[in-house]
């Protein structure tokens, strides 16, 4: 990979990280309650995409 490549990655993986860290201590200072609903929130988003994307479990009827 192209040095100029890698660094232009690496700046923009540096500001994902440290906007996700000012989310997360603004969560924080919310209190909580707020960060406790947004963990279950993102949870049980979690759950039904698990569920959704489940491949079915019974085989199909070959005649």
């Amino acid at each position: 990979m192209h040095p100029e490549t890698h660094l232009a990655l690496h700046r923009v993986r540096a500001l994902d990280l440290r906007a996700e860290a000012d989310a997360y201590r603004l969560a924080a200072a919310a209190g909580p309650h707020r960060l406790l609903r947004a963990r279950l929130g993102w949870t049980l988003v979690g759950l039904g995409l698990r569920l959704v994307t489940t491949a079915p479990r019974t085989p199909a009827l070959v005649r």
